[in-house]
């Protein structure tokens, strides 16, 4: 399990900024820019979470605001003591779950919801396998090379006539990488996916069908 502060000290290293006296990048900048990189890996290759949530008698709606960092709710098996599960059709709205289902559970019932959980990087936790660390660092660097591009550019008394030019150009060099290693990480994670409901479409916000299972 790789901490912040590692990634961070890996981040300045691809950056040339190592020196302690002189930082380029303040510790607060560069985890801004570690966030913005986790965030996107995230997307591309969320955590997928199943979790025991409990309904209301009399009602369809289920609370979700206990899923955090949510990403995307999956799917919602109930009831659970099916087999095959049971997958039911369902929207959401804000923190709220419903079950598109013709009657609604008549009693305090356990609902299984599937869904892809953000992950986490900070000093003192991490989800995120070792052997992806180089993704963040290398999404991390490209946001902070094209952050002081786009300052320096302005203000070339700063970094020198080239040096905004030289940053701007690591930095979409480094975006580039860290796009591709985005694209390839699905398909890590597809077949797996299919194998307990179909994929989920992006584009379909709040529609979702119901799937027998396998």
């Amino acid at each position: 399990m790789t901490l912040l502060a590692t990634v961070r000290t890996e981040v300045r290293r691809d950056l040339h900024d190592e020196d302690a006296t002189a930082y380029r990048w303040t510790d607060t900048v560069l985890d801004r820019h570690i966030d913005r990189a986790v965030d996107d890996y995230s997307r591309a290759s969320p955590l997928e979470t199943k979790s025991t949530l409990s309904t209301v008698a009399g009602s369809r709606d289920i609370s979700i605001s206990a899923l955090v960092p949510r990403i995307r709710i999956v799917a919602v098996e109930w009831p659970v003591a099916s087999w095959p599960p049971d997958y039911s059709r369902f929207s959401v709205w804000g923190e709220t779950l419903t079950l598109d289902v013709p009657s609604p559970p008549s009693a305090i019932e356990n609902a299984y919801v599937y869904w892809h959980k953000a992950h986490t990087l900070t000093t003192g936790a991490s989800d995120i396998p070792d052997l992806h660390d180089g993704i963040i660092q290398t999404g991390a660097a490209a946001y902070a090379a094209l952050e002081w591009a786009s300052y320096a550019s302005n203000r070339l008394n700063v970094a020198g006539n080239e040096a905004w030019g030289q940053y701007y150009e690591f930095g979409n060099r480094r975006l580039a990488e860290f796009k591709a290693m985005l694209r390839a990480l699905p398909e890590q994670n597809r077949l797996r996916q299919h194998a307990l409901y179909p994929a989920y479409d992006a584009s379909l916000s709040t529609s979702q069908s119901r799937d027998p299972g396998p």
